[in-house]
């Protein structure tokens, strides 16, 4: 278990000047939205079994909740119209309310946050709200930082009665009971290996200024998974939002970071406030990569997992056998599809039986 201690602080005059620099760009954008709507890993295995090791940071004993203080949070996921987003959204909504009521749960209410701009077929069967996204081609094709922006408008419009959110993704099943991670100013996310803030100093230096400390007092995180006291994340969206843009709009960091640079704006956005989170690898699994479910919360698969009839990973390769979500591009996958062959991970199983039980028994599945 690691610490993480004396983050820095930045002086008055340098806050202000982040602060008014965030404001004037969240004044900017909003101005081109008003416009246009005017206008139209890989190192050695861990203990548990997995293939790379990520740091825990543990909550500071002087602000552990008591055992029986149940602390909800709303379960909040990001989606667009696409088939391939709301065929998860479908399998992620119907194992919160199998999992929210049992023992060990604080998990609270439930919000598909759709930013397409209009209604889509599944209003009725998951709890929505319909927000705008960015103005047509600020997003430069990466579709995901629309995410920022799409919380800050739900942030703004929404009544959400916790005091605490998940911000989750539709590619996550929730296969124990969540309870909330978080406590108070510290927010609980999962640290994921690919996440260096320490790699990329001098690209990081143009968004965290040297006043703020070094860069390691950057979170190896995203935004997701991550329970978060509302408020905190308030303030935080719009930073996130606009360091999105920001990164996005800097070609170096946006070749430096790729398809995680969104993930990056989260972690320094965060970190501008001053925000430390308690990591906790528990939080999720990833297979193939992780093997076993163990106590963990959700089961993220997002990466694909193909084997030979064997039960060997054939990573990199089309398998004998295979489960990847991106084969289900433009349609559902079936209902019972096949199950892995013998000598495949527990985390790969589980996966597929889950999916199968939840596309047997949602209404119009292949609808």
């Amino acid at each position: 278990m690691i610490v993480r201690k004396n983050m820095g602080r930045a002086s008055p005059l340098v806050l202000v000047t982040l602060v008014l620099g965030f404001c004037f760009a969240t004044y900017n954008l909003v101005t081109m939205i008003m416009h246009s709507r005017a206008i139209s890993k890989w190192v050695e295995d861990d203990a548990n079994g997995g293939i790379f090791f990520d740091p825990v940071i543990k909550m500071p004993e002087n602000v552990r909740k008591p055992k029986n203080a149940r602390l909800p949070f709303h379960v909040a996921v990001t989606a667009t119209d696409a088939t391939y987003s709301q065929w998860q959204c479908r399998i992620m909504y119907y194992w919160y309310k199998k999992k929210k009521d049992l023992p060990g749960s604080d998990m609270g209410g439930f919000t598909r946050i759709l930013h397409s701009g209009s209604p889509d077929n599944f209003m009725d069967e998951i709890p929505t709200i319909v927000v705008d996204p960015l103005p047509e081609g600020l997003d430069r094709g990466y579709i995901v930082l629309n995410r920022p922006w799409a919380f800050v408008q739900w942030l703004e419009k929404a009544t959400i009665e916790e005091d605490y959110i998940l911000m989750a993704e539709p590619d996550h099943i929730f296969i124990n009971p969540l309870p909330n991670l978080a406590s108070g100013g510290f927010p609980a996310a999962f640290p994921f290996f690919y996440i260096k803030p320490a790699d990329y100093g001098k690209v990081l230096r143009k968004f965290f200024p040297e006043e703020m400390g070094p860069v390691t007092n950057i979170d190896p995180i995203g935004n997701s998974p991550v329970i978060i006291k509302k408020d905190l994340l308030k303030k935080i969206a719009p930073t996130w939002m606009n360091v999105s843009l920001k990164m996005k709009d800097d070609p170096e960091t946006d070749e430096a970071f790729g398809w995680v640079l969104e993930m990056y704006a989260y972690a320094v956005g965060s970190a501008l406030h001053g925000v430390q989170h308690i990591l906790r690898k528990d939080f999720m699994l990833q297979p193939p990569w992780d093997f076993e479910i163990g106590k963990k919360f959700i089961i993220h698969y997002t990466y694909g997992c193909d084997y030979n009839m064997k039960g060997e990973l054939m990573y990199g390769e089309i398998g004998e056998w295979r489960f990847d979500k991106r084969s289900f591009l433009r349609g559902p996958p079936p209902r019972n599809l096949s199950l892995p062959p013998p000598g495949v991970p527990e985390s790969v199983v589980t996966l597929v039986k889950m999916v199968n039980e939840a596309t047997a028994n949602i209404p119009n599945w292949e609808a």
